[in-house]
């Protein structure tokens, strides 16, 4: 197989390769190891590949692209970049978008390569070209800038290389281009910094992530939507918190907050600020959080009771986020009995709602309502109770309803409330008390797909790894529980057939 590789190769240097070639070629390719592309690869070869580039064909143009994939993957990088800077650099200025991806591809490899970067850094209008890519039409091959800078990004030199060098210029001109490159930008810039502090220190001192938060802190609500979406990427990190903290920016997205009551537009930036306060909370402190921006916890419980099936969504959405760990519980807790009718209402939109806002109310009460194993002490297993119950008069058998519906994303829903509960002893006493309950649990033939088995497999798991199903639920049946784990999700059982002489 190499051979004949060898030999297309060969032809296609001589420019003698008809496009059936092309195409028998790019199969050949993939069937050789690398080892053996390596072995027999010259600079002819890939040199007249490129040539081939040049044409405009498209078909030839997407064959060689194919090709120079699998023959570059097999090359090293230092090789790659020694050999052939011109053919990556006019790469970048071809017509066609996969050319440019494949090009700006392999210098995200080279750039991984500790002895290959330095030949990258070294070549500035190289950069410059990726750095325009951002700006192009295509967001294939804009995504394939962004993720290449970011790589450059890593070391020290590719940090001074994009922002203390005239690439800075070239990053804030691209800018210009649209409001949509100059998002794409502030991408980067909130990738980069979060790698580490001393990357945040860079994209401060380079005055663009300051350009971000004007832009948060701005008039235009539309630029306050997309904006906040990015400083939450920037506050997942603990060194992207504290500077948001040190730079007043947490206090400024909290103003905001208190000034959308009289903003007839707040509709459109209040979810996305609401949720990063959700975000912060989970990664930080829930109860330091809520306590230092009441304003939060009073917005959320206001657009959970509002009519506003959007802003219901995300409330609820914030809830099941604030209320997965125990401080976060706790700090719901306090509420007392406003959270209790909340939960009466979430209960109700799990019922009634339209089906996206449904999967959320259920995703957000098995967030809600699930304790691990060490986390079960008496307070929060009564707490948990209060709020199942809290749900409708019936939940058990509300969940149950939803479970038996056909369709597959409310079925898997409401299965994974039961799991989320699985291993607490209330309930597991409530699933006994359910007449055919645990029958219904080990039945195999009422999960019509994959996903509905998955999710079925994965509630029978978490009863049977209770410390107190066996006592609970008693032998017999905790016997068909662990069958019915070691058989597995999939098990179908045997039908024996007996012929009959004579049957047809």
């Amino acid at each position: 197989m190499a051979e004949a590789v060898v030999e297309l190769l060969e032809r296609a240097a001589r420019r003698e390769a008809p496009l059936e070639e092309l195409r028998a070629l790019r199969l050949a390719v993939q069937a050789v190891p690398p080892a053996a592309l390596r072995a027999r690869l010259s600079d002819d070869h890939l040199g007249a590949l490129f040539a081939l580039l040049s044409v405009n064909d498209r078909e030839q143009v997407s064959a060689c692209v194919s090709i120079l994939e699998r023959l570059l993957q097999a090359l090293d990088p230092v090789y790659v970049i020694q050999n052939l800077r011109e053919e990556l650099q006019k790469g970048l200025f071809h017509p066609d978008d996969s050319v440019k991806i494949l090009t700006i591809s392999q210098v995200g490899r080279i750039v991984e390569n500790s002895d290959a970067i330095t030949e990258i850094l070294n070549s500035p209008e190289l950069l410059q070209q990726i750095i325009n890519c951002i700006g192009g039409e295509k967001i294939a091959v804009a995504k394939e800038a962004i993720k290449s800078l970011s790589r450059i990004a890593q070391t020290q030199d590719g940090l001074e290389a994009l922002f203390v060098s005239s690439l800075l210029s070239d990053l804030k001109n691209v800018m210009a281009t649209n409001d949509v490159v100059r998002y794409r930008v502030y991408e980067l810039i909130v990738e980069i910094s979060s790698v580490s502090a001393d990357s945040l220190n860079y994209c401060a001192n380079s005055g663009l992530i300051s350009e971000l938060i004007g832009e948060l802190t701005g008039d235009d609500v539309l630029v306050r939507a997309t904006c906040i979406e990015m400083v939450t990427s920037l506050a997942h990190t603990p060194h992207g918190r504290q500077y948001l903290a040190q730079q007043g920016i947490i206090d400024k997205i909290s103003n905001i907050i208190v000034g959308a009551e009289s903003d007839p537009f707040s509709g459109f930036y209040l979810p996305g600020f609401v949720k990063f306060f959700g975000n912060l909370a989970v990664v930080d402190s829930p109860q330091q959080i809520c306590e230092r921006y009441p304003v939060f916890m009073e917005k959320v419980f206001e657009m959970a009771e509002s009519h506003d099936p959007t802003m219901i969504g995300v409330a609820v959405d914030t809830l099941g986020i604030l209320g997965s760990n125990v401080e976060g519980k706790q700090v719901l807790q306090k509420t007392r009995s406003r959270f209790k009718n909340l939960l009466n209402r979430i209960g109700h939109q799990a019922k009634n709602a339209p089906t996206e806002l449904r999967l959320r109310c259920l995703d957000a009460i098995s967030s809600l309502l699930y304790l691990s194993p060490e986390q079960q002490t008496e307070d929060l297993l009564r707490m948990t109770e209060s709020w199942f119950t809290s749900l409708c008069s019936q939940p058990l058998e509300l969940f149950r309803s939803i479970s038996t519906q056909p369709f597959p994303d409310l079925h898997c829903g409401a299965l994974r409330v039961f799991t989320a509960i699985a291993n607490q002893p209330w309930a597991q006493k409530l699933m006994l008390d359910s007449p055919g309950f645990v029958e219904y649990i080990v039945d195999r033939s009422v999960e019509p797909d994959k996903a509905s088995k998955d999710a079925k497999y994965e509630l029978v798991k978490a009863l049977v790894n209770s410390k107190t199903i066996a006592e609970i639920f008693g032998n017999q049946y905790y016997l068909r529980l662990r069958a019915y784990l070691c058989e597995g999700p999939y098990y179908v059982k045997a039908v024996s057939t007996t012929a009959v002489e004579g049957a047809e």
